[in-house]
C-alpha cells in the first residue's frame, strides 16, 4: 500500500467516535419511519420540564424552536453494564483491504466500528462499558465504567487495533472466554465479535460460551464473516494459493473443484452454531463485514429491552 493511501486510511479512523456518532444519529432519525419506532423513546422523546427540576438535561435547541422547556429522557440514569469482547486473531484481519476500501470493510475494522457504535449508544444512556481483546493471548481488559475518560481510553484502544502490525496470531477463544467469564462478577450484557474460526473441540467452545452466561449474564454473539468468500466461496476458477492467516499453512487449488463441498460444510457449521446458541439462550447473529450496521444496532436495542 502506498504511503499516501496509508496516511489517508489512518486519518479516516482517527475520528472513530465521530463516525460512530453519525451512524447512530442516522439510525435514530430513521427509526421514526421504521418498525423500530418504539425504540426512539430511549433517545428522542422528551418530557415537559417541571419548575424546580434540574436544568442539566434541558434541550435548549428544542426550546429555541418551540419556546417550551423540555428535558431529554435518554439522558436519565440507567443501570446497564455491557462488556464488549473482540477477537483480534489474524483471521479477523481478512480480507486484505485495497487502497480504495474503507477500514471497516474487513472483519476487524467492522468489529471495531460496531463496538464504537455500541459505545456511543451506551454513553448516551449513561451505561457502563468494558472491553476485552484476545487472540493467542489476553491482550487487553478494562472493566465496565461510564466516565468520559474511560470512554476515550477504550476508543483509543479500538483505534490501535487498526494500526498494530497484523502478525500471525492464532485464536484461543476457549481459554480466554473462560478467563473473561471469571472476571464478570456483576450481571451484564456481554457482546462478542468473532469469526468463530476456532480449531479443536466444538464442545469446549460451547462450554466457554455457556460460562459467559453464569451469574445470569446476557450473551450476544456477533459472528463476523466475509459472506462473499468465507460462506459462498466466490472465487474465479484460476489457480490460487490459499494461506491460513493464523498458521501460515498453504494449499494450491482450483476453487471450482471444491466450491460445492466447501459451501455445504460452511453452511452446516454455521447452522449448527446458530442452533446450539439458540438452545443455550445465547443470541447468535451472523453478520457480513460488507453489511451496514443496522443489524448490530437493532440487535443491541432488542436484547437490551429483553435484558431488563
Amino acid at each position: 500500500m502506498k504511503i499516501e493511501a496509508q496516511i489517508e486510511k489512518i486519518s479516516s479512523f482517527q475520528h472513530l467516535e465521530l463516525l460512530a456518532g453519525q451512524i447512530v444519529e442516522g439510525f435514530i432519525s430513521g427509526m421514526h419511519k421504521s418498525p423500530f419506532h418504539g425504540f426512539s423513546a430511549e433517545f428522542a422523546e422528551h418530557k415537559v420540564y417541571n419548575p424546580g427540576e434540574s436544568t442539566k438535561h434541558m434541550d435548549w435547541k428544542l426550546f429555541a424552536k418551540t419556546d417550551r422547556l423540555y428535558t431529554k429522557r435518554y439522558e436519565e440514569e440507567t443501570n446497564l453494564r455491557c462488556h464488549l469482547i473482540i477477537d483480534n486473531s489474524s483471521s479477523m484481519h481478512y480480507p486484505k483491504l485495497k487502497d480504495s476500501q474503507q477500514f471497516y470493510e474487513n472483519k476487524i475494522g467492522f468489529s471495531v466500528l460496531a463496538s464504537a457504535i455500541l459505545m456511543n449508544l451506551l454513553k448516551k444512556q449513561r451505561d457502563a462499558v468494558g472491553l476485552s481483546i484476545y487472540s493467542d493471548s489476553y491482550e487487553y481488559y478494562a472493566p465496565e465504567k461510564g466516565s468520559e475518560r474511560h470512554h476515550r481510553m477504550l476508543l483509543n484502544k479500538l483505534e490501535n487495533l487498526l494500526t498494530e502490525p497484523k502478525l500471525s496470531k492464532n485464536t484461543d477463544t476457549v481459554t480466554f472466554l473462560h478467563q473473561i467469564a471469571e472476571k464478570m462478577h456483576r450481571r451484564s450484557m456481554i457482546i462478542l465479535f468473532t469469526d468463530m474460526f476456532q480449531p479443536g473441540n466444538e464442545d469446549a467452545l460451547l462450554n466457554a460460551l455457556q460460562h459467559l452466561k453464569h451469574n445470569k449474564h446476557k450473551v450476544v454473539l456477533f459472528h463476523i464473516i466475509d459472506n462473499k468468500t468465507e460462506l459462498n466461496f466466490n472465487f474465479d476458477n484460476t489457480p490460487r494459493k490459499f494461506i491460513d492467516l493464523e498458521s501460515g499453512e498453504e494449499v494450491n487449488l482450483f476453487s471450482e473443484n471444491i466450491k460445492e463441498e466447501y459451501e455445504k460444510r460452511a453452511e452446516t457449521y454455521f447452522k449448527k452454531l446458530a442452533l446450539t446458541c439458540a438452545q443455550n439462550k445465547i443470541k447468535y447473529v451472523s453478520v457480513s463485514s460488507g453489511e451496514n450496521f443496522e443489524k448490530i444496532i437493532t440487535t443491541y436495542l432488542t436484547e437490551k429491552q429483553l435484558f431488563g
